[in-house]
């Protein structure tokens, strides 16, 4: 799956850097990552200035009240029945003032993303955020990706069109991992360390995990997040994810990747090098720091996020991951292995998976359990062939039909 001569993501290469104010375009502004990111603009107007903003529709009273404190040329929406309440929304934000431009449908947010500007963050939660990411790439923004999901559904596709150091990664793993690498040259590097902070069920047994409920679930330890992260971060699906997403950034073999539980969550990854030495990137959990690197790389954002007090003890663990109660991690090994369209079924399928869990028609092991059946279905990517876009939505439309006919399979047995 690695085709380019360098890494997707190179803290050594600023990719058009550029001078004063830079113009964002925000994806998933009313999302976790969007809020924090436009406080963080709010908080630095001589760094950052929003041009427009994206999200999908549901909350147009937040969306407004961004579009008015940002002054931003353009808003956008993906549900086109959320255009009335957005647009009395802004009425109501703007009063007599002329109202943003207003872009609808599923094609809106990868407008935006082509649209000009120095940085596209793109925060789109799922797969829907791939479209979004090869049109800032290919227009020639500089991509600040949250969206792991289209990096990793459509990896050779991102490859095909990303220039070296185009893509900065703001998931705290990798932007960790970014700024660790700055310390030596790739040849340097003998493995990537990606931490996981066990989520809310550590040191369970997958006996313990059977009955687990939603709650329980949507309860984690360290970060705040959307329920669909925050169910990955349970099952550790989201660490398998990325897992594919750090070996396509920076071009690391599979088996020189390794996933190491730091229930503290202070260390957020590690590069080894061939010295012996090991670099750590370390904060207090708070996902402005990885923004700030996002948006503002190769330049730090000072006060970007709090900073450790360092007269104050503390105790740092680090645990050995638990392949039998989670072996998500090492179902995602093997679908990054196998590349082609088997990272998008994984994706999709368990995109529907936590949907079900969610809605109460799936137990909590059932999650890994189904995306497993649909992986060995899938098979084995057919090989010469190169991946296309609509190879990825027709696996995706398969996997996700799939397995929710095995969640319903799965559900009535249960009940029988």
């Amino acid at each position: 799956m690695s085709d380019s001569p360098s890494p997707l993501a190179d803290p050594h290469i600023a990719f058009d850097p550029s001078e004063g104010r830079r113009d964002i375009v925000v994806l998933g502004s009313t999302g976790s990552i969007g809020t924090q990111a436009i406080d963080l603009v709010l908080r630095n107007p001589d760094r950052f200035r929003v041009t427009a903003l994206s999200a999908a529709g549901g909350r147009v009273g937040l969306l407004a009240e961004q579009a008015r404190q940002l002054r931003v040329d353009t808003v956008a929406v993906a549900r086109e029945d959320a255009v009335p309440a957005l647009r009395e929304a802004l009425a109501g934000q703007y009063g007599t003032e002329p109202l943003p431009e207003i872009l609808a449908g599923p094609d809106a947010a990868t407008q935006l993303a082509a649209s000009a500007g120095h940085t596209v963050l793109n925060g789109i939660t799922g797969s829907i955020g791939l479209a979004p990411t090869l049109a800032a790439l290919e227009a020639g923004r500089t991509l600040a990706l949250a969206n792991k999901e289209s990096l990793i559904v459509g990896g050779p596709l991102v490859k095909a069109l990303a220039a070296p150091g185009q893509i900065i990664p703001v998931d705290s793993e990798h932007a960790a991992l970014f700024q660790a690498l700055a310390a030596g040259t790739r040849a340097d590097v003998r493995k990537l360390v990606v931490t996981a902070s066990g989520g809310p069920f550590r040191g369970r047994t997958r006996a313990e995990l059977a009955n687990v409920t939603r709650d329980d679930a949507l309860a984690h330890p360290t970060w705040a997040m959307g329920p669909v992260i925050t169910i990955n971060s349970a099952t550790l699906v989201n660490k398998g994810l990325e897992v594919i997403e750090a070996h396509l950034l920076y071009d690391i073999p599979f088996d020189r990747i390794e996933v190491v539980v730091h229930p503290q969550s202070y260390v957020h990854s590690m590069v080894e090098f061939t010295d012996g030495s090991t670099i750590a990137q370390a904060t207090p959990p708070d996902m402005r720091g990885p923004i700030a690197v996002g948006i503002g790389w190769p330049e730090r954002v000072p006060d970007a996020a709090p900073a450790f007090d360092w007269t104050t003890a503390s105790t740092w663990e680090f645990f050995p991951l638990d392949t039998e109660a989670f072996p998500s991690v090492g179902l995602a090994r093997h679908v990054g292995q196998l590349g082609g369209t088997a990272p998008a079924v994984f994706n999709a399928a368990n995109e529907e998976c936590v949907d079900a869990f969610l809605a109460g028609r799936l137990p909590f092991n059932g999650i890994l359990d189904t995306v497993t059946e649909v992986v060995t279905e899938h098979g084995v990517p057919a090989e010469g062939t190169r991946l296309t876009v609509s190879d990825v939505l027709e696996a995706e439309t398969w996997a996700r039909a799939r397995a929710r006919e095995l969640a319903v399979k799965a559900t009535a047995e249960a009940r029988a």
